[in-house]
């Protein structure tokens, strides 16, 4: 995949100075803006490689490695997929999106923290609540869950999407449960389930004084006016969308690919930066999934893009039940015994090279140690170039390369 012409690096360069003028920015907000500017440049050093055939030489610059930039996800995505490869079971696998009505957005987003984690709980009781329910499957489930706070035009929408197998280890343990073919859980009743968990939680946070309201949204600091809030929730109905099965652990693998590393926007889909203004395409799902544009001031667009920075630390990758971190080896092992005359898919799991140069070349099929000016020879490392400021990088500086992700980022 070739380089984009335009970055949100170059968007932060351009107009990111002017812009921390005039908006009060949190920490982890010009935390990341700070990184994504520096990303592959002489800030954070890099090494210099010369053809041992002609003479050839390239400068690569580190990478900032924050989770939030557009150029630094494809190899943590692929080391990523690779250690998930020994979770997937022989069996059809369902994708569950569960979202936040539009009322919560402005709570969520002065209280991600709080709000976020209690959209993960809610959704993880909501689907093993249900899964363990006699009426509708009766058995222990896991999934994997993700956090993603944008649409297409970059407004916040909190949403998780989760990625489910089709059944699960009976609660007693003593055999595999399988959903009917094509079907996990009725949508109508996880909604109401997970509007109401959902809600609890959502009440007893602001009890015991964990929310913060301010701007048009100070009045929900008084109880009375919270509870109307709730109320007006409470009589609408939520979203919970269920697509149809995977086919087998490959087409889950290539999901997983395209939503756990991605970010707000994606470099490719920049058009323009020009006259102040910035453009980018979109997907119309209202019009048949149409591409069009839309052109936003460049404060507007920073600013849409930092609505969707996570506080430092949160995990928005989660897995629960059965793929817990505590009991998944067992469990699984439990679950590939009882499924070991069930007809299903396999991925065959062969471990990616450790040093990124081969990775890089795994993942693509091009080679970075071959010269590109005389195709014959190969660049060698010649010298290390020290960061030219490390004051407000150092704990993304990392000997990560320009070379190494840029190429095949298509997250």
């Amino acid at each position: 995949m070739s380089r984009p012409a335009l970055e949100v690096a170059d968007i932060f360069r351009q107009h990111g100075p002017a812009f921390r003028t005039t908006h009060a920015l949190s920490p982890e907000q010009r935390r990341v803006m700070r990184a994504i500017e520096a990303c592959r440049t002489s800030v954070l050093g890099g090494h210099l490689d010369q053809c041992d055939a002609c003479g050839f030489q390239r400068v690569s610059y580190n990478s900032c490695r924050n989770r939030h930039c557009p150029k630094c996800q494809s190899l943590a995505k692929a080391r990523w997929l690779e250690a998930r490869l020994a979770d997937l079971l022989p069996v059809p696998y369902f994708h569950v999106v569960f979202t936040l009505p539009e009322q919560l957005a402005s709570v969520a987003l002065q209280n991600k923290r709080v709000v976020y984690n209690i959209l993960f709980s809610a959704v993880a009781e909501t689907l093993r609540t249900l899964a363990a329910d006699p009426k509708h499957l009766g058995a222990e489930i896991g999934f994997l869950a993700v956090l993603h706070t944008w649409g297409q035009t970059l407004v916040h929408h909190p949403h998780l999407h989760c990625v489910v197998p089709g059944g699960g280890l009976a609660l007693d343990g003593s055999h595999w449960r399988s959903c009917h073919k094509g079907f996990f859980l009725s949508v109508n009743v996880l909604a109401r389930l997970f509007r109401r968990l959902f809600l609890q939680a959502l009440a007893r946070a602001h009890e015991k004084g964990k929310l913060t309201f301010h701007g048009t949204s100070a009045c929900l600091a008084e109880p009375l006016a919270f509870n109307r809030l709730l109320k007006s929730l409470r009589a609408r109905e939520w979203w919970v969308y269920a697509k149809r099965p995977f086919g087998g652990p490959e087409q889950v693998l290539a999901y997983l690919g395209r939503y756990t590393h991605r970010v707000a926007i994606s470099n490719h889909r920049l058009l323009a930066c020009a006259e102040g203004n910035v453009t980018f395409s979109w997907r119309d799902y209202a019009r048949g999934n149409q591409q069009r544009p839309m052109t936003l001031a460049a404060d507007e667009f920073i600013r849409r893009f930092l609505l969707h920075v996570l506080p430092r630390g949160f995990q928005r990758l989660r897995q629960f039940g059965l793929l817990a971190n505590r009991r998944r080896r067992a469990k699984l092992a439990l679950c590939r015994n009882l499924l070991g005359g069930a007809a299903g898919h396999t991925v065959t799991n062969q471990p990616l090279p450790n040093d990124y140069q081969t990775l890089y070349e795994t993942l693509t099929g091009q080679s970075l140690q071959q010269c590109p000016a005389c195709r014959t020879g190969t660049l060698k490392l010649t010298e290390y170039l020290a960061p030219l400021s490390v004051l407000n990088f150092a704990p993304q500086c990392h000997s990560m390369l320009v070379a190494e992700t840029w190429a095949i980022d298509s997250s």
